[in-house]
């Protein structure tokens, strides 16, 4: 059950404030406040989805571009274009309920492989 007192909803109602780099009326994208890379950006859906499963399985068409449209944009708006990697975390793995991506840039990301 999806829990609205997260960080991240409390983010989406303006009751913490947050970095803003990009928003359109399906996501928001800001800074991570601990970054783990150079570019270290959070975006998240503007809607009550846990994880990637959860907004896979009940997101709407048009939910879904509006999220992956705010990626896109919101690498082009950091300066990276197409040079980052994104990653989201799922279960005992996310540390935050709500889904979300990060958005990583960092020149040690180009040598470290996957």
């Amino acid at each position: 059950m999806y829990d609205t007192n997260n960080v991240f909803a409390k983010i989406l109602r303006g009751e913490i404030p947050a970095r803003k780099i990009y928003e359109n009326e399906y996501a928001l994208a800001f800074h991570n406040i601990a970054p783990k890379a150079e570019t270290h950006v959070l975006v998240i859906p503007k809607g009550e989805f846990i994880n990637l499963a959860d907004f896979t399985e009940h997101a709407t068409a048009e939910q879904t571009r509006g999220f992956w449209d705010a990626v896109h944009a919101t690498a082009t708006a950091m300066g990276i274009g197409h040079e980052f990697r994104i990653s989201a975390n799922s279960g005992g793995y996310q540390s935050v309920m709500h889904f979300h991506i990060h958005i990583l840039n960092d020149d040690k990301f180009k040598t470290d492989g996957l």
